[in-house]
Parts: C-alpha cells; sequence; structure tokens
C-alpha cells in the first residue's frame, strides 16, 4: 500500500497543477485602483461580485500554451481617511499572489469623501511596485471613478507616458455616462497610454446566473478546504482566512461563491507559504523539516510514516476534488452561455467585472498571449 500510495504522490508532484496546467515563466500583472469616495459603494460591490470571475478570466489566457502567473495588486485613493500628504492615494496591497488576500482587502475596503487624484494613484502604483522588466508579461492598470481625471497635482498625460515606457497598459472606468467621461478626461486617460475607455453604471447590481452546478460545487468547495494542511507561524490564521473569503463570496451569492471555487481548484490558487499540499509541490521533503510545534494537530506525534501517509492521501484527494470541481465548472459555464444566448438581442452594458475581462483578453493578445 505504501508503494502504490508514494507512486499517485510522486505523480501529483510532477504535475504542479490541473488537466495538463504547465507553470509558466511569463506574469500577468494586475493592479486595480478603486475610487473610495462616498459615492462609489456600488463599485465596491461590482468588484466584491466579479473579481473571482476576472481571476478566472486569466486562468484561462497562456503564453506557448502554458498558464502565467497572476500578481495582483490593490490601492485606494480618494478616501478622507487618507493623509492629503499622500495626496488621499493608499496602498492596500502590493503585487501578491496571494488571492485570499486580496479578496479579503477588497471586502474591507470602505467608501468617506476626499479628494480623487488620478494621475497622483497611477503615479504611485507605478513607483510603488516591482514591475517585471520583460516586454512579454502582461501588465495592466484598471482605475476606476466619477470625478475629472484631470484633478490633482499630478498630470496624468506625464504619467501616461512613463506607464507605455514601461509596457503597462492604462485602462480607465468611468462610473457614469460615457460622454461625460470623455469629457472628464478618462478616455483620454486610456489612449495615451494605449489601454482601454470603459463607462460602467456603478450602482447597478450586478446580475448573476443561477445554474443546476452551484449547489455541487460548493459542496465539493467545503469538502477542498479539509484538504488544506496548515503548518507554521501563520497556518492556523491563513486557513481561517481560507474560511472568511469563503463566507464574503457566498454573501455575494451562489454564483460568486461557485466562481471563488473554481478560482480554487487552478494553478493561480497557490498556498504553498502556509499549506503542506501545496508547499510539498516544491519540496517533497518539507514535511520532514518542521518542528513538531509547526505541524498541525493531526500531525503532531506522529512517526515520520504516518506523517507521509497522510500528505499523500490529502494531496490525492485533493487533486480528486480540484478535478471535480473543474468538470462541474465547465458544465456550468456552458450553461451560462446558453442561458446568455437566449437574450442575446438586449444590450448589455459593461460592469466593472466584464470591463476587466473584455480588456484584458485584447491586451493578452498584445503581448503575445492565446
Amino acid at each position: 500500500m505504501k508503494k502504490i500510495l508514494l507512486s499517485i504522490f510522486s505523480l501529483v508532484l510532477a504535475v504542479p497543477f490541473l488537466s495538463g496546467q504547465i507553470a509558466s515563466p511569463r506574469k500577468i500583472q494586475l493592479v486595480i485602483l478603486f475610487d473610495t469616495s462616498n459615492s462609489m459603494d456600488g463599485l465596491l460591490e461590482q468588484a466584491k461580485s466579479r473579481i473571482w470571475t476576472i481571476v478566472n478570466e486569466t486562468t484561462g489566457l497562456r503564453h506557448n500554451g502554458q498558464i502565467p502567473t497572476l500578481e495582483i495588486a490593490v490601492y485606494d485613493y480618494g478616501n478622507s481617511s487618507i493623509s492629503a500628504e499622500k495626496k488621499y492615494v493608499r496602498q492596500q496591497t502590493a503585487f501578491t499572489t496571494d488571492l485570499d488576500l486580496i479578496s479579503g482587502k477588497l471586502f474591507g475596503l470602505r467608501t468617506n469623501g476626499g479628494e480623487e487624484y488620478c494621475g497622483a494613484v497611477i503615479q504611485q502604483s507605478i513607483n510603488d511596485l516591482n514591475w517585471s522588466p520583460n516586454s512579454m508579461d502582461l501588465k495592466l492598470i484598471y482605475i476606476a471613478g466619477n470625478e475629472p481625471f484631470n484633478q490633482g497635482p499630478i498630470d496624468y498625460k506625464k504619467v501616461c507616458e512613463i506607464a507605455s515606457a514601461k509596457g503597462i497598459f492604462v485602462n480607465t472606468i468611468y462610473c457614469g455616462d460615457y460622454e461625460q467621461g470623455i469629457r472628464e478626461f478618462w478616455k483620454d486617460g486610456a489612449t495615451c497610454s494605449r489601454g482601454d475607455y470603459f463607462n460602467i453604471n456603478s450602482n447597478e447590481r450586478v446580475v448573476q446566473i443561477a445554474t443546476p452546478y452551484d449547489d455541487q460545487i460548493n459542496t465539493y468547495n467545503l469538502k477542498l478546504n479539509q484538504t488544506y494542511v496548515s503548518y507554521g507561524s501563520i497556518g492556523k490564521m491563513k486557513k481561517e482566512m481560507q474560511a472568511s473569503e469563503d463566507a464574503n463570496a457566498t454573501s455575494q451569492g451562489a454564483a460568486v461563491i461557485s466562481e471563488r471555487a473554481m478560482s480554487k481548484s487552478s494553478g493561480n490558487y497557490n498556498n504553498s507559504t502556509w499549506d503542506l499540499v501545496d508547499a510539498s509541490k516544491n519540496d517533497s521533503t518539507i514535511i520532514f523539516k518542521l518542528k513538531d510545534e509547526e505541524l498541525p494537530t493531526e500531525l503532531k506525534g506522529k512517526s515520520k510514516e504516518e506523517k507521509e501517509k497522510y500528505l499523500e492521501e490529502k494531496t490525492v484527494e485533493r487533486q480528486k476534488i480540484q478535478e471535480e470541481i473543474g468538470r462541474l465548472g465547465k458544465e456550468r459555464e456552458a450553461y451560462i452561455k446558453t442561458e446568455k444566448a437566449k437574450t442575446s438581442t438586449t444590450i448589455k452594458a459593461d460592469d466593472f467585472g466584464t470591463a476587466i475581462s473584455k480588456s484584458m483578453k485584447d491586451k493578452a493578445k498584445v503581448v503575445g498571449y492565446e
């Protein structure tokens, strides 16, 4: 039995992600700049409903047949709780692959009146972040708001020139009338950096399509959480965060938790800093290097063989669950496509998520993604 488990474990470790997904040296660097002034509650609600759809959109992109690594950073601006000396700009998180952290930051944003300086927040994100120097990496900034784009002490045109020189696409999402956004320079803010301009009704609630697969996907998602084996000083806290972000997604509806579960079954959802199953993909001996106090309760005091067997079983169990979520996810997507086709004659306006998804696919082609 032990030999069989070892063989399965070795096979799983040899494949970093599901369904033939292979890690690529290429990156997608995605920065979202949220206006969090008083009028932007609707924008944040749309973002909460669409964040996992956006993540799943990146999972569908390929570079030479390989899935790129996704890094996300989040800023907010225009909030009176931010110091005027900082031009009302605040970094929520630098580039990270920790998707639960991104979700937590998003759900933690609160609106409060302030001055909205688009040029300043774009400039700050360009200066702060560790942008890739590789021209084949997809580098995107999305800024959403509803005040004139040229407000504040920083000239947005100069900032856009810097972005273009670094191969960064600045895309703008105006929360209001299309023509008004043009008059207030949001379209120019995108054009001058080879980005896209969108307008949305940020007060309109995102319409989610319920499917017959959502309950099944959520059931598997709960089982998936049980395969995470926390370790180290942050392990317990991170596992609790995982459950908390599941709850946040659930609060947005069945469709959103389904999208999150699909994200959790992709290569972009990697928790090697606190989960032994993910960590062992990089170092199959990690479980033997940890002190007893660094292990979860179920592994404390266990023999080397018992630890090995437990981790092998969890690894195989997770792969099977992720495969089931992947299968159901494809059926769910087909169902949604059919439902949307029934109303194809109705012109649908963009929301926060569809704007980013459309733009991301277009810009990915520009830099050679499939």
